[in-house]
């Protein structure tokens, strides 16, 4: 890694913690979902960087891929257990970050998977495998009489992907790969007290540029033009567009141009925590980038 994606890179962490010392006050019972993404994303726009993907708002047994949509008026509830995760970049240098928030009584679900960060950054550095991570992770959210959502991964970042390789599997496996000096990794911990797993459900708001091709329609071309200049390869919100009817939306993902990111929800209707953090790999150690 060198100096220029570095900095960038700390610098991307640091806005993302200053933010989310901000969002403490914001998540409450009562205050609107949108209001608090459009805190976030405006927040780090503020402070210096990008939104690298939309405000996750993930509530009780969704896990990922929530974000609100325009003139969305749905609240946060009495009882919620909201997973937060904002990513941040500058120039495409990503940092990543997610919290779990307690309305209600989850103080051990959400220390499970807090704990499983943890223990699993405190084994990084050059040459472990990730196949050891994802066995910390496990056993220790196992630890708290829970289980590991085994497909959410960790990932690495890299410039303008927010999900590169490697994979970091949130349980133990016979092989991983081996890290290498200057990886940036994020450490991303699911806990639930349900089967452990999470599918697709049918709302949807984030997508990402996969295919650009050309097309016909003005309107359509316009919109794929905005996509391109502003988020190029980022995951992006349909209420950040300008225009983004969503019969133009859906053919586009049918055609292979855009990728959805529908929101997925544990299979069982169990409670899931999340926790998140960035790490660059050195040699002895892991250098933490939104701790």
């Amino acid at each position: 890694m060198n100096e220029e994606a570095l900095e960038k890179t700390i610098k991307a962490g640091e806005i993302l913690k200053q933010v989310f010392k901000l969002l403490e006050d914001k998540v409450v019972v009562g205050a609107k979902l949108l209001e608090v993404a459009e805190f976030a994303e405006n927040k780090i726009l503020e402070l210096g960087a990008k939104p690298a993907f939309p405000c996750n708002i993930s509530i009780n047994s969704d896990a990922a891929h929530f974000t609100p949509a325009k003139n969305d008026q749905r609240t946060f509830k009495k009882g919620d257990l909201v997973k937060i995760d904002l990513g941040a970049h500058i120039d495409g240098y990503i940092a990543d970050m997610a919290v779990s928030i307690d309305l209600g009584d989850h103080s051990e679900l959400i220390k499970a998977s807090k704990e499983a960060v943890f223990n699993a950054i405190d084994a990084i550095k050059v040459g472990v495998d990730t196949a050891k991570l994802g066995k910390i992770i496990e056993e220790t959210i196992r630890s708290y009489g829970f289980k590991p959502v085994v497909n959410l991964t960790g990932h690495g970042l890299m410039p303008y992907i927010a999900h590169a390789p490697p994979s970091i599997y949130n349980y133990a496996t016979q092989r991983g790969v081996e890290l290498k000096e200057g990886m940036v990794i994020a450490i991303e911990p699911f806990a639930t007290n349900g089967v452990g797993r999470v599918a697709e459900r049918g709302e949807c708001e984030i997508y990402s540029l996969l295919n650009p091709k050309p097309v016909r329609l003005r309107m359509v071309r316009e919109m794929l033009n905005e996509i391109s200049e502003k988020y190029k390869t980022l995951p992006f919100a349909k209420r950040w567009l300008k225009k983004a009817p969503e019969i133009f939306i859906s053919k586009l993902v049918r055609e292979g141009v855009l990728r959805d990111y529908p929101v997925l929800s544990e299979v069982s209707g169990g409670i899931v925590s999340q926790w998140e953090h960035t790490v660059i790999v050195e040699k002895d150690s892991a250098r933490l980038v939104t701790l």
